[in-house]
């Protein structure tokens, strides 16, 4: 009962959080948003208390069923090492606690997280690696096969489908994110749960607590017959059936062990004392009946707890419509401040709370969001506009943001927000390269901050040229995005390191 329990949970929360990443029509957001909510690392930062205290009252009493029920990294694993089962049955063995490396991977965490050093806190976040991967590997796949389903639709008149664009976003990231896969691939199938309890610093984090469970996986010594199915079964590499103990900071309480013992010598339970341990073994077929009961209430209330943490992360969802048509040809320019996103407040606080999940650019929905190659802040959004602009209604990249990078920001806040501020080229506007009448950036100005103004003060029958007043600029890109000077725009936007009120 207890492994199917877990199965089905971390099927619901696996094919939630991994739809989230996937949709690019904002459907997922409205039904899963709260999935990234209750990610550990994520609350942490985001400085969810009653998140980061739910979980931590979950894994005093449960133990580790985070890394197997929510983390969606663990749960992916998972598959993987159930599919290197499929292949050789039986393999596992126990192994001793790496304790010089899972600790040090904490300290690395930490230290890195307090020194802004991002990349190192995006690789061993286990959420961010899963994000990556997700964003970058099956997202693309995801979009083809909806493309495909949109040719099929078109030609029998139907619209239950519409075309999306499939574009890399960064290089980098996506070489990142396979070689991730690879290596979690490799070892998941080889050897389980070693990322999980030798270098993901969440879960060590996690094991600390879980060794003062409530609940934990117990031997009973007296039904042992020391045939080594619960070791050779055990992903976690974590139970030793030849003393019979089980290293509850490794343990993921998967239920596999339980299942694999023919001689019920397993449970999970609160710790009991010899007595009663020997009196249970006198009355086998009563005990055989309570421990079912036993595990059916306990599956309810792992399910209850973890349907119950879900819930308080749950944020009121809102509407908001899609992007623009694409104009082609456009060539990113060289800023020498970032883009930061509206709720990012600096790029301070961007570099010090982003764990670089990549949910904020798969939700974007007008293409603006993508991964920094700054080695500093790799992987990290930042904002471009040859694809679309930041369309002051839009918010969705601070609802979906569950670490505190992004904080929420309403429409009406975003509209008065100043993340940066619009540069006119003159060498590379039409006006005068061209000699045609323009004002693109003017007409289509959110805010008038731009107004055409003769190129020469003293003739008024001189061609008219954009002049920015920036103090009035919000820095949307609106300009520069919808500017017709090919390749690089003659309008484009500058960004602030701390984001201002105009």
């Amino acid at each position: 009962m207890l492994r199917k329990i877990r199965i089905t949970l971390a099927t619901v929360m696996f094919i939630g959080i991994t739809w989230l990443f996937l949709d690019f029509t904002g459907t997922a957001y409205h039904l899963v948003g709260w999935t990234p909510k209750i990610q550990f690392l994520e609350a942490v930062l985001a400085g969810s208390v009653l998140i980061v205290v739910g979980l931590t009252v979950l894994t005093l009493i449960f133990g580790r069923i985070y890394c197997s029920v929510i983390c969606p990294l663990g749960i992916m694993m998972d598959i993987f090492g159930w599919l290197g089962k499929k292949a050789k049955k039986n393999r596992y063995s126990f192994s001793k606690e790496m304790k010089w490396l899972r600790y040090p991977m904490l300290v690395v965490l930490i230290v890195a997280h307090m020194a802004g050093v991002a990349v190192l806190v995006q690789l061993l976040a286990p959420y961010s690696t899963f994000g990556l991967i997700a964003t970058n590997l099956l997202q693309p796949v995801y979009q083809a096969g909806n493309n495909v389903l949109a040719t099929i639709a078109e030609h029998f008149d139907s619209y239950a489908f519409y075309h999306s664009e499939i574009w890399l976003r960064s290089v980098a990231s996506l070489v990142i994110a396979l070689v991730m896969l690879i290596v979690i691939v490799v070892l998941a199938w080889r050897n389980g749960r070693t990322w999980c309890n030798t270098i993901c610093p969440v879960g060590t984090l996690l094991s600390l607590i879980s060794r003062f469970s409530f609940l934990k996986i117990r031997f009973d010594a007296d039904k042992c017959r020391n045939c080594s199915l619960c070791s050779k079964n055990c992903k976690a590499a974590c139970i030793d059936y030849k003393t019979h103990t089980v290293d509850a900071s490794r343990c993921v309480v998967c239920g596999n062990c339980i299942e694999s013992c023919k001689f019920g010598a397993l449970s999970y339970a609160r710790k009991t004392s010899r007595t009663s341990i020997t009196s249970q073994t006198s009355e086998t077929s009563n005990t055989s009946k309570t421990n079912t009961k036993n595990d059916g209430r306990r599956a309810f209330l792992i399910s209850s707890a973890l349907l119950t943490t879900a819930a308080l992360a749950q944020q009121k969802d809102k509407m908001m419509d899609g992007g623009l048509a694409e104009i082609a040809d456009k060539v990113a320019p060289e800023r020498q401040t970032p883009l930061t996103p509206p709720g990012s407040l600096s790029a301070q606080n961007m570099a010090h709370n982003c764990t670089g999940c990549q949910l904020c650019i798969s939700q974007c929905p007008n293409q603006v969001l993508r991964p920094s190659d700054d080695w500093l802040h790799l992987m990290q959004p930042v904002m471009s506009y040859e694809r679309g602009y930041c369309r002051p209604e839009c918010n969705r990249c601070s609802e979906v943001c569950p670490a505190g990078a992004i904080k929420p920001i309403k429409p009406e806040d975003k509209a008065s927000t100043q993340i940066g501020h619009a540069v006119w080229i003159k060498k590379n506007c039409i006006v005068l390269t061209d000699d045609v009448e323009c004002g693109n950036c003017a007409r289509h100005c959110p805010v008038g901050a731009i107004e055409m103004v003769p190129s020469n003060p003293d003739d008024e029958e001189s061609p008219y040229v954009p002049a920015v007043n920036e103090a009035r600029c919000i820095g949307c890109g609106a300009c520069e995005y919808l500017c017709p000077a090919r390749p690089f725009s003659a309008i484009y936007v500058e960004g602030h390191e701390v984001h201002k009120e105009v």
